[in-house]
Parts: structure tokens; C-alpha cells; sequence
């Protein structure tokens, strides 16, 4: 994913959100203030025509189906939490994405085991970006942005943890995405994560289309989904 292609999606959850983009270019900043060094995305050419489980923090991640489809994946992909339930499995990952927003430890824990995170900064985590980022090994933190990408802040898409995730894959030539542990219709959550899994939904989506691909996670629901906002190709 090349920012031309995205700026006009995040243009729109922009907008849809209200959300400032100098409060995200604040948070690229934060992060490349921060670091000295970073990891190198070369180093994940492990996902290169690689079966990807994208695991998700939903509550259905803990069903043995799930579990079983994320063990039998050759690589592993996980959005915030999914991590610790996941290791609780006795389930490695092979690289973490997160805001910072949940499980600081986590983050901190796996950069000194030599497992990469992709730390993403936007305009609401810049107290979570201070406190965390400087007691992780730099050399395993991933700076990601969803705005305009610089220096050693990248962006390959996404909004989310777990579709930012699905869209580091996909940026890194995954042959197949396996989704687990997604629950676009989690009643547990409030009114603004509900519309962020809406805009999850809609960018997996898009990504599906983009890959000619067909995500089963999808089945059933393609009919509901607003296209407003991202170029569905025909």
C-alpha cells in the first residue's frame, strides 16, 4: 500500500471521526523523537507467500477452531490483546500490532524477547507513546502512521490494530490471510469501537478486493457493507 492510495480513505475516517490529522502527524513525531533505531521491515519477509493467521482481540480468538487455525498458519499476526491470549495458548507470534491502548507490558516484554511490534501513533496515544516506547528494544519496534509516512515512519494502511495488521501482510506478499478472532458485531463494546469495527469491516473489504481474494471472515456480510469512503475495483 503506497500513501497515495490510502490518503484518500484516511481522508475519510477523518472525517467520519472528526479526528484532527496534525494530532496524528503529532504522533508520528513522537515515535521518530523517540527512537534511535528501529526494526527492519526486510525482516519480515517471512510473511512472503506465507499462510497469515491476523489475530484479532475478539472473545471468539479463544474457541479451539480459532486456535487450531492460528496454530496450523505459518505465520502469526496479532492486534493488542490477542497477543496474551495467544501466549496463553502457548502460541507464539511473530509480530505484535497495537496503539499502545491496552497491554503496555506486552509490548515491553516482546521487544526484549526479539519479537517485532509495530507501535502505531496517532493523535489520542501520545502519553502511551512517552511512557512505553522508551522502555522497549528499539531495534524491535515497527513506527507505524496512518497519516503521511516519514523518515522512519511507515505506513502500509490500515486503521485499526487488527486491519492494519491484515494490511502489513498483505504490503509483505502473504499468499493467504486467515482471520480469527474477529467480532464485527461484539455487543461488549461501545459506540465509537463499534464504528471503528465498522471501518474494519469496510477496509478488509477493500483489501479483499484488491487482492482478488475472498475472506471467508466476510462471508455473509458483503451485501451490508458501506463502500462509502474506499475504491471498490470492479
Amino acid at each position: 500500500m503506497e500513501f497515495d492510495e490510502w490518503e484518500p480513505v484516511y481522508e475519510a475516517i477523518l472525517d467520519d471521526f472528526g479526528y484532527d490529522r496534525t494530532g496524528d502527524e503529532r504522533g508520528r513525531e513522537r515515535l521518530e523523537s523517540l527512537l534511535e533505531e528501529t526494526y527492519d521491515p526486510a525482516e519480515l519477509a517471512i510473511l512472503r507467500d506465507a499462510t497469515v493467521a491476523v489475530a484479532g482481540a475478539g472473545p471468539s480468538l479463544e474457541t479451539d477452531r480459532n486456535l487450531d487455525r492460528v496454530r496450523d498458519a505459518d505465520v502469526v499476526l496479532a492486534a493488542s490483546t490477542a497477543v496474551d491470549v495467544l501466549v496463553s495458548e502457548d502460541i507464539d507470534v511473530e509480530c505484535m500490532v497495537t496503539d499502545l491502548d491496552k497491554n503496555p507490558e506486552t509490548v515491553e516484554r516482546l521487544t526484549d524477547a526479539g519479537v517485532p511490534v509495530a507501535v502505531h501513533g496517532h493523535g489520542d496515544n501520545l502519553d502511551a507513546i512517552r511512557n512505553v516506547v522508551p522502555n522497549c528494544r528499539h531495534e524491535y519496534v515497527l513506527p507505524t502512521t496512518q497519516t503521511e509516512p516519514r523518515g522512519i515512519v511507515r505506513n502500509f494502511g490500515g486503521f485499526t490494530d487488527g486491519d492494519r495488521a491484515a494490511f502489513l501482510a498483505d504490503h509483505f506478499g502473504a499468499a493467504e490471510l486467515v482471520f480469527v478472532g474477529w467480532d464485527f458485531d461484539d455487543p461488549t463494546v461501545d459506540r465509537t469501537k463499534a464504528r471503528k469495527l465498522e471501518w474494519a469491516e469496510r477496509l478488509l473489504y477493500w483489501l479483499e478486493t484488491r487482492r482478488m481474494d475472498h475472506f471467508s471472515i466476510l462471508d455473509g456480510r458483503r451485501d451490508g457493507i458501506v463502500t462509502d469512503g474506499i475504491p471498490i475495483e470492479s
